[in-house]
């Protein structure tokens, strides 16, 4: 395997996240991730976003593994400049030979969230997509994500919440944090208080049939429909830094 150039921090220590499991990097291959996971997030998300620009200069993907979305960001979003952040290296080597076929220019920092080597007040819009639950020490992250971002810039955000992580199947195929994980009320209440401004409007709580325990399956095959009243398993939101 050629070995592409990329920044790495130097202070970065294996105790600061954990290892995705060996499903789960098979997993972000797929096509089940690609299109009903990764898509349905983004054009979910696209359409909270208040007072929409015709564009976002610069982006940046926090936790982009694979780099999937940096073709489905270029698209929506017309950067000049898109910035992806994993703190896998392996992963990283995968997205600069991904986005490179593809003829996209794109800049990868191996790095944690909570240490990007971005200056302050530098990002248009940043895209945490499923990468929150991985991480060790939320709090710094957002307040990192608040430092980056310019006044005005967006913080989109689409999570897992802990009912869907603490779930039996999760819990055997995939590996997380099990003791920082959040509801979605807690995820809004924790990035609300970094300082960021979330409207009711640019919330949403979809209950996708991969985040049942039943894979969606009773409501599929005998129409019978999720309760109303339950504890959500995914929130997308699109936060803004003041």
């Amino acid at each position: 395997m050629t070995s592409l150039a990329f920044r790495r921090n130097q202070a970065l220590a294996p105790n600061m996240y954990v290892p995705e499991s060996r499903f789960g990097i098979w997993f972000l291959k797929t096509e089940t991730w690609a299109v009903h996971v990764l898509e349905r997030a983004l054009k979910d998300l696209e359409r909270l976003i208040p007072a929409r620009r015709a564009a976002y200069p610069v982006i940046v993907d926090v936790g982009c593994g694979r780099g999937r979305s940096f073709r489905l960001l270029r698209t929506r979003f017309q950067p000049e400049r898109m910035i992806g952040i994993d703190v896998d290296g392996a992963m990283l080597e995968i997205a600069a030979r991904e986005t490179a076929a593809e003829g996209m220019s794109v800049e990868f920092q191996q790095t944690t969230s909570s240490r990007m080597m971005l200056a302050d007040e530098s990002v248009d819009m940043l895209f945490c997509h499923q990468t929150f639950h991985h991480l060790m020490d939320q709090g710094a992250a957002l307040a990192e994500f608040r430092r980056v971002l310019k006044p005005g810039g967006l913080l989109l955000f689409a999570e897992s919440t802990r009912k869907y992580i603490h779930s039996p199947m999760i819990r055997l195929l995939f590996r997380h944090p099990m003791d920082v994980q959040r509801s979605a009320e807690e995820y809004l209440a924790m990035i609300r208080g970094a300082g960021f401004e979330v409207a009711d409007s640019a919330i949403s709580l979809p209950y996708l049939w991969w985040s049942r325990n039943d894979l969606g399956l009773l409501e599929r095959w005998f129409g019978i429909r999720p309760p109303k009243d339950r504890e959500e398993t995914l929130l997308n939101c699109v936060a803004v830094k003041p």
